[in-house]
Formats: structure tokens, C-alpha cells, sequence
């Protein structure tokens, strides 16, 4: 049988895989009886279902036959003009040339790392951070700095002190990626305050700020508005952000249609490196959201879905509280999709993974996202996807899961020291 690892580059021999993909599989192979709680995935019930069978009714009857044509890789001029509109209802300002489409923010993340990294260079993270981003800079041959995280978000001392560590060790630190609002996994919301400091730093250690921001409008509680999720690139006046959003989590995921808002210059040397990727936008899924923008489905979808997953947030924390006690412990998101779980001492997430499935419940081990070699105390459910049935019997199947693992004998501290079985 041949060997291919010969023929591979030293990058393809290095590739580092999304952990979400993985789980992704596992679902996959077990689809019926496995409860999820680890894909963020958004609840079907709460797509437009109506409106889009119109629009696409529309769409293909035939009468345009650009509609299943090739399109234009920087995007459908009018759903990038539509854009435009979302961003000035975030307050964020911005032309033709500063915007862009790409297949979901997965694309756009990994187009700024083609372009923005080189090999050897440090990347600063927040730990925990999201899976996919840490795939997509790995791949790009450079080294994740870990920042740590305060309940309002990165920790900016800890930010400065990484920074001139990595700078006085010889390394070029260029980008600083940012999940500001409801972050995943944490669930955390950065503070105006923080936002304004980040600015600030960012113009004085000349550094370039990736905001990635999927979950901004899906705020839960009355007290957290607009205001509060108001994206850094709406104040960037030096242009020092590269802002990322989709519309995967307010119309629905299967269109894989997102968004790139930079610099001009920046926007260009994404574009080309795009072309190298896929060449041409698939232009009927943006035509699809393009007259879903127009047609105001975008905009009646934000308060129902905020209330739907505010139900299934507070569904999931009581079946919690009910099943485990104080066995897990969290802060409360105040949007998103995800809750960031603390074990008791003496657990660890990996072992209690395979219990976990044992059980038929699945969540993400929390040292999946922490680049520093963390997060083993950690696990991360999410909430968004399973009905209120499922949460709740989720949440026992993992109680038994926990009750299993301390009978087994895992949670002894000589076996779980090191962080890994």
C-alpha cells in the first residue's frame, strides 16, 4: 500500500484539525440517541423557514438566469451594499472598498492568516479562546501567546506583559484575536471600558485587533443592549480592526455567508488571496440573504431568537442545578450560545468525556481551548441547539457520566496530575 505521508508538505504533515470537527463526526456517527451539547449549533426551529421557500421560490423560477452563475469573489455587489446597512446599525461606518463576503467567518479567519501571519510569528489569544481560530493560525506555522481572562473580559496587563515578552524574545506580535461578545467558550462580554483601552493599546504597540463577532446581537437581558455589545470597529478611527460577522447565527448556518470589514488595503490582499480559494462567491446563497436583508427577515428574526435562547439558556442552568447541584459551577452568559463550566476538584475533562458518552452525552473538553495548557477543569455546554427535553436529559445522562467517574476512581489527584490519561 503506498505511503502518502511521503508525498505530503512539511505543512500538510502538520495540519492541526478543529476539535469541533471531531465532534461533529462523533454526532454524526451516533445521530438519534446522543444529546450534544458540544456543536454551537443554532436551533432550526428558529430559521424563517417561510421566507426563505418564498425567496427561493422566486429565485429559481428561471426568470434570472445569473442566479445560479458564478459570482464575483469579493461578493454580490448589492448584498455587500446591504451590509453596509447592518454594520451603521452597530454604529460601525464603512464603504464598498472596507467590506467583503467569505464562506462563513471560518474563511475570514483563515484569510487573515494566510495574509497577516508568517511563520515563527506570536499570536495573541485569550485563554480560553475559540477552536477554529487556533486551527486556522496553527496552520499558518506561528505560535499562540495565551492572555488570560477577567469576568469583563481579556485581562490588559496580562495582554501588555505577553506582548513585550514575545517582542523581547524576538518574535513578531502583529494581531491580537478577540471574541468580545459572549465569547466562545467563555460566555463573557468585554466591557466598554476595556474596549476603549484595547484601542488605545493597539495604536500604541502598533498591533492589528481581530474582532470576531457572531453572537453580538443575541443578548439576553434587558440590561445588556446594543450599547453594551457596541463592536470595537465602530470606534476604530486608525484602522486598527479587522472586524468578522456572519449570518450564520440570525438566518441560518447552511448558507455560509459572512463577512470582512478592514482597511482598504487589507480588504484588497484578502480579496486576491481569496481568489486563490475559491475563485467565485456562491452567489444564490447570497442572493437568498440578500433579499433577506431587504425584505426585513434579518431584522424580525433578532428579538425571537433572543428570546429563544434565553429560554434555553435558563432551561439548561436549572436542569443543571437540579441534577448536579453544586457539582459544576459557571458565570451565567448574558447572550451566545454557550455555558463555560468549572468541574469539582480533582476531575478532569477528558476522562469524564468518555464516561460522558458512555452516557450518550457529548460536550467540548475545556483544554481544547486554552493554548497554554489549561482548561482541564473545564468542560463547555452549549445550550442553543437541544430542545428543552433534551437539555434537561442531558443534564442527567451527565450526572450519572460524573457519578461513574468518581467510581472509577479518576478523580484521585495522582491519576488526574499532568492533566491527561
Amino acid at each position: 500500500m503506498t505511503d502518502y505521508d511521503r508525498f505530503l508538505s512539511p505543512l500538510g504533515r502538520n495540519l492541526h484539525e478543529s476539535v469541533l470537527r471531531k465532534m461533529g463526526q462523533v454526532i454524526a456517527s451516533r445521530a438519534g440517541d446522543l444529546i450534544s451539547f458540544a456543536a454551537g449549533y443554532p436551533d432550526p426551529v428558529g430559521f424563517p423557514w417561510d421566507e426563505f421557500r418564498e425567496i427561493a421560490n422566486e429565485l429559481l423560477s428561471g426568470k434570472d438566469g445569473s442566479v445560479l452563475q458564478y459570482g464575483p469573489t469579493r461578493g454580490y455587489r448589492p448584498l455587500l451594499e446591504s451590509i453596509l446597512g447592518v454594520l451603521d446599525g452597530r454604529g460601525i461606518k464603512a464603504d464598498l472598498s472596507e467590506v467583503m463576503t467569505s464562506s462563513g467567518s471560518q474563511q475570514g479567519i483563515d484569510l487573515v492568516a494566510r495574509v497577516l501571519i508568517a511563520p515563527g510569528d506570536a499570536v495573541l489569544v485569550e485563554v480560553p479562546t475559540y477552536t477554529g481560530a487556533i486551527a486556522a493560525f496553527l496552520n499558518a506555522q506561528c505560535r499562540l501567546a495565551g492572555v488570560t481572562q477577567d469576568a469583563d473580559g481579556i485581562n490588559l496587563e496580562d495582554l501588555d506583559a505577553v506582548c513585550m515578552r514575545e517582542r523581547g524574545a524576538g518574535s513578531r506580535v502583529n494581531l491580537l484575536y478577540l471574541v468580545p461578545n459572549f465569547q466562545n467558550p467563555a460566555g463573557s462580554l468585554l466591557s466598554l471600558e476595556k474596549r476603549a483601552r484595547l484601542l488605545e493599546w493597539a495604536e500604541r504597540r502598533d498591533i492589528l485587533i481581530v474582532e470576531d463577532d457572531p453572537y453580538g446581537v443575541l443578548y439576553f437581558e434587558d440590561a445588556t443592549s446594543a450599547a453594551e455589545t457596541r463592536p470595537m470597529k465602530a470606534d476604530d478611527e486608525r484602522g486598527r480592526v479587522i472586524y468578522l460577522s456572519t449570518f450564520s447565527k440570525t438566518l441560518a448556518p447552511g448558507f455560509r455567508v459572512a463577512w470582512i470589514t478592514a482597511a482598504a488595503p487589507l480588504i484588497e490582499r484578502f480579496d486576491t488571496a481569496k481568489q486563490s480559494m475559491d475563485l467565485m462567491c456562491g452567489i444564490l446563497d447570497q442572493r437568498l440573504v440578500y433579499e433577506s436583508i431587504v425584505r426585513g427577515v434579518l431584522d424580525r428574526q433578532a428579538a425571537p431568537l433572543r428570546q429563544l435562547y434565553r429560554m434555553r439558556r435558563d432551561v439548561m442552568e436549572q436542569a443543571l442545578r437540579d441534577q448536579l447541584g453544586g457539582r459544576l459551577t459557571w458565570i451565567a452568559p448574558k447572550g451566545g450560545f454557550f455555558l463555560w463550566t468549572t468541574l469539582p476538584e480533582g476531575y478532569d475533562c477528558e476522562p469524564l468525556l468518555r464516561r460522558a458518552m458512555e452516557e450518550g452525552v457529548l460536550f467540548v473538553i475545556g483544554s481544547a481551548f486554552c493554548v497554554d495548557g489549561s482548561g482541564h477543569d473545564r468542560i463547555r455546554l452549549s445550550f442553543s441547539w437541544p430542545s428543552p427535553e433534551r437539555l434537561r436529559e442531558g443534564a442527567r445522562r451527565l450526572a450519572v457520566a460524573m457519578d461513574r467517574y468518581v467510581g472509577a476512581g479518576f478523580s484521585r489527584p495522582e491519576i488526574v496530575r499532568g492533566g491527561r490519561l
